[in-house]
């Protein structure tokens, strides 16, 4: 495990809150629609999970696997989808739930490859806007919350498929850089 610590960005309660708007604000542009949402694995299974049950319309629900990023904090660039989804998405209304939208290129190939199936619309959920780091243009259609820099884990989010169990959210910080500051 990478010896860190971890600065709380977001709180438990600030995240069910947010969460509850966003599914409000969903619920009503979907109103009298069943949805496809399609939460991208992993690190979005946790907010999907607490969205979806905060809908007020029915979904479906499926996954797709996008991988871009290796062992480190930037985007390799190159994307793969690993999982494809499972259910058809021609003619259906297409909601995908992402945890973080940071260089915009994953999601940008992910909404490609589903845009080539015909959906009746499609629109991207993220947990986390990151607009700073953007390599493309592109713009959710509905945003938790933003954030300039930092690396982030915690509801779903991961290091090294670590620490996506904690309830909040926390800022990655290497302990070296951390004792500097306290010592500088």
């Amino acid at each position: 495990m990478v010896d860190v610590l971890k600065k709380v960005f977001l709180t438990p309660p600030e995240i069910s809150g947010r969460v509850r708007e966003m599914a409000d604000e969903i619920s009503r542009d979907y109103a009298g629609r069943e949805i496809l949402v399609i939460g991208v694995l992993k690190g979005a299974f946790v907010f999907m999970a607490d969205l979806i049950r905060a809908l007020s319309v029915p979904c479906r629900t499926d996954f797709i696997r996008a991988a871009s990023y290796g062992a480190g904090t930037e985007s390799s660039g190159a994307i793969v989808i690993t999982k494809d989804v499972e259910l058809p998405v021609e003619g259906r209304d297409v909601l995908i739930v992402e945890d973080i939208v940071d260089s915009g290129l994953t999601l940008l190939h992910i909404m490609d490859t589903l845009k080539s199936r015909n959906p009746r619309s499609i629109k991207v959920c993220t947990f986390l806007d990151k607009r700073k780091r953007r390599k493309v243009h592109f713009e959710a259609d509905y945003v938790g919350f933003t954030m300039d820099d930092g690396f982030i884990v915690g509801y779903g989010l991961d290091f090294n498929e670590q620490y996506r169990f904690l309830p909040a959210v926390y800022v990655l910080e290497p302990a070296s850089a951390c004792a500097q500051e306290e010592n500088g």
